[in-house]
């Protein structure tokens, strides 16, 4: 039996168990519980994971948004980017708690339609960031547009090697909607460019830093990168990109294959100033978690909210990191929020 098989089949199980307390918790309004009456908003934050950079931006922005309007967020995820019951059980427990409501980052574009259907019918609404949820039981979508970031990518590799050549693609994992479409925009684009042939398109880097870089390596070994056979690489998040560059690195092959990866830290970006990295393409998590705070706030005051809202990527080079504008983005004052 599949795990996603396993996880529905787990959060259908929840989905009854919440129904049945749902009564007990939700407030006379439709705005969700927690949400009239004056009561205080007690909005409940999931991400993916909690261990990369590109999570921790995110709660940054989120603890930001919610000082400005005075409500309270709980924050809570799995540690890692593969346990997917772990984030199943996390959402589930936050409906029987009655919540105000939920900002979630799925980590599977359907196995987390259960536990927020769940919360629709105890009427703790729910807005979806970063990546999609294949469902229409939740209030906003609050994401970089993926497809066209991943687009981005493709035309600043084309470029690089000059449209001539081949490339290679270092997949996420499946089920994860924001990296599928990174690498659907990557691959238009690259298809475009008849010079440019597709050597690896189907290998999965994984959820770790670990497994990224032994799935690397064995991808670089197998496409001959040593021998000069292969021009370009694309990675679509931070895990897989610091995985390809351990192994770009290790092989010997850094600056002589392009690298485009996707998603900052600190030591992707030491990499990009080094060269080792040709460019990075940078979402705004801060901004992702900021908005996404906004707009649950919004929907749960009675207020109509966008049901898609973009919040934006862009190229990062050596050339331009220092602009002060790529700094807010990729360095955002986390201590100042998060007290780190």
């Amino acid at each position: 039996m599949s795990v996603h098989v396993v996880v529905c089949a787990f959060a259908i199980a929840v989905l009854a168990a919440c129904s049945k307390t749902s009564s007990s918790v939700t407030t006379s309004t439709d705005a969700g519980p927690g949400a009239g009456g004056g009561a205080r908003l007690r909005i409940a934050v999931v991400p993916k994971g909690t261990t990369h950079e590109f999570w921790k931006s995110v709660h940054a922005g989120a603890v930001k948004a919610s000082r400005e309007l005075d409500v309270d967020i709980v924050w809570k995820g799995p540690l890692r980017e593969d346990d997917l019951k772990a984030q199943v059980d996390v959402v589930s427990s936050f409906v029987a708690q009655g919540v105000s409501g939920i900002v979630l980052a799925p980590l599977d574009d359907t196995a987390l339609r259960a536990p927020v259907r769940a919360a629709a019918q105890a009427k703790i609404p729910v807005v979806v960031f970063d990546s999609d949820l294949a469902s229409d039981d939740h209030v906003s979508f609050v994401a970089t547009d993926n497809e066209a970031a991943g687009r981005l990518a493709g035309e600043h590799l084309g470029k690089a090697i000059g449209e001539n050549g081949k490339v290679v693609v270092l997949r996420y994992q499946e089920g994860s909607a924001s990296t599928q479409h990174r690498e659907k925009g990557f691959l238009d684009a690259i298809r475009a460019m008849p010079g440019v042939t597709v050597a690896s398109e189907n290998q999965y880097g994984g959820a770790t830093t670990e497994s990224a870089f032994h799935k690397s390596e064995s991808l670089l070994l197998a496409q001959r990168a040593a021998e000069g056979a292969i021009a370009g690489v694309f990675t679509p998040n931070e895990s897989t990109t610091f995985g390809m560059l351990q192994a770009l690195r290790k092989t010997n092959v850094a600056r002589k294959v392009k690298f485009v990866g996707f998603d900052a830290s600190e030591k992707l970006l030491g990499a990009l100033r080094e060269g080792d990295i040709e460019a990075l393409v940078v979402q705004n998590p801060f901004n992702m978690g900021y908005v996404a705070i906004k707009t649950m706030v919004a929907h749960l005051h009675g207020e109509k909210v966008e049901a898609r809202i973009d919040t934006g990527s862009r190229v990062v080079t050596r050339q331009d990191l220092d602009d002060p504008a790529v700094q807010e983005i990729v360095r955002p004052d986390l201590a100042r929020w998060l007290g780190e």
